[in-house]
């Protein structure tokens, strides 16, 4: 057995050797191909979910060496945030997974327009959380499902707000803007150059303003799905609601893209975990 070992001691020094060079060469990989920067990117979840949701995307950035760093914002009903760790002041192309305690916006069951502006409120902590760690110039929104109506309130609220910092990239998954399968105005056509709906929801309206003060710096790509199954949807956003998020932000937006996911993996909740979108996202958000 003692002769053994020094045979088992070379084939650990040599794995290890492999191991530390394939994390360098890996991260060399990804300095050539990705941004470092200290700007994080927050992650908003949908409707009755958490931050769960955002795990597979959020994982999938670190595996391709995007970051080491995620942290998680927990939000209370009360709007405040707390945060499992600290963000390193060095830390690279940091991530945030908003957890809302609240992920139902309870008490605006029959004013949901009015609990997405509630909603917002929770974004803006969030962020004003962050801007206490380090005083971030810019970040990254990326939301799903009602994460997107949430992040698009608070940009409306709070584009004069110069104090706050500015947003370079927005990525919207599965967002209803004009709503939801059971609206009937959610379907209505849109004017493929305009984005412009024929008929707005009572969500869609107070959004009309963006169309002055969306931020002109902010790059905006649109991902949403069609199931094709007969029904012109992800199975609860209508593809034309989805679509209708150009009329509001295009004309001002720094550049804006839309992407249309098709079939069975374009379904509303699996858009969050489809190696397709995490693709997209990944090289929109850090791509150089």
């Amino acid at each position: 057995m003692k002769r053994r070992w020094p045979a088992i001691l070379s084939i650990i020094i040599v794995a290890a050797a492999a191991i530390v060079s394939f994390s360098t060469w890996h991260h060399s990989q990804a300095a050539q191909h990705y941004v470092h920067s200290d700007t994080p990117t927050i992650f908003v979840h949908g409707w009755g979910s958490s931050a769960n949701a955002e795990t597979k995307m959020t994982n999938a950035a670190r595996r391709a060496g995007v970051t080491k760093t995620i942290v998680r914002a927990n939000v209370d009903r009360q709007g405040k945030v707390t945060f499992n760790r600290h963000i390193p002041a060095n830390a690279t192309n940091p991530i945030v997974e908003v957890n809302l305690e609240d992920n139902k916006l309870s008490g605006y069951e029959k004013n949901y327009p009015r609990g997405y502006k509630h909603g917002a409120n929770y974004v803006k902590n969030v962020i004003l959380a962050l801007e206490k760690q380090h005083h971030y110039q810019s970040i990254n929104l990326v939301g799903h499902s009602m994460g997107n109506l949430e992040i698009i309130n608070y940009i409306n609220d709070n584009a004069d707000d110069q104090s706050l910092p500015k947003i370079n990239h927005l990525v919207a998954i599965a967002g209803h803007y004009n709503g939801l399968v059971r609206e009937k105005a959610a379907y209505s056509k849109v004017n493929p150059q305009t984005g412009k709906p024929a008929k707005e929801t009572a969500t869609y309206r107070p959004l009309l303003s963006l169309r002055q003060n969306f931020p002109t710096n902010t790059r905006v790509l649109n991902i949403y799905g069609d199931k094709q199954d007969g029904s012109h949807s992800d199975g609860d956003v209508p593809v034309n609601s989805a679509k209708s998020l150009k009329y509001l932000v295009a004309d001002r937006a720094k550049s804006y893209r839309q992407v249309e996911i098709k079939g069975a993996n374009a379904q509303h909740s699996k858009l969050h975990n489809n190696a397709e979108v995490n693709k997209l996202l990944i090289n929109f958000l850090w791509g150089k």
